[in-house]
């Protein structure tokens, strides 16, 4: 069995964000990275303490992420044991690929599912690892979707 491993919101403030939701719910933060993929830049951070992770993503409209000015759901992380078969099943299930970070060197893709208002986000397992060092330094592996045997 897998699950998701985060929820992604998108903000148009970062620090705002992280302070409302600390406040509001007693969540720790790690420390927001800034990031650029192809011409979109962005700053992100995720929760402390282990999956499922709340992450938050600012970056200026446009790109994969959407109307960023505009704050709200944007998708449900889940590891994968093969993108290219993970995206391919999605996409014969109807939940078309809305982008793929493979292009630009990232082994990530996003695919619509309209009954949510938001997206699957498929990443690679072989990403685990510096996912682990960035953002979960010591923690557990976490389980992937098993595209050989995913239906």
């Amino acid at each position: 069995m897998s699950t998701f491993y985060h929820v992604c919101f998108t903000t148009p403030d970062l620090a705002a964000t992280m302070a409302d939701l600390a406040r509001s719910a007693e969540l720790a933060w790690q420390p927001p990275v800034e990031g650029r993929l192809a011409q979109w830049d962005y700053r992100m951070a995720f929760t402390a303490g282990g999956p499922p992770f709340i992450e938050l993503i600012e970056t200026a409209p446009g790109g994969p992420w959407g109307d960023a000015p505009a704050p709200g759901f944007h998708h449900l992380g889940f590891w994968t044991s093969d993108l290219a078969a993970g995206s391919a099943r999605l996409s014969s299930l109807g939940y078309q690929e809305a982008f793929s970070g493979c292009p630009f060197g990232r082994a990530f893709a996003y695919h619509r599912l309209d009954s949510i208002g938001g997206h699957i986000e498929l990443v690679d397992i072989t990403r685990q690892p510096s996912f682990l060092q960035t953002w979960n330094r010591g923690g557990q592996p976490m389980p992937a979707i098993n595209e050989s045997s995913a239906t």
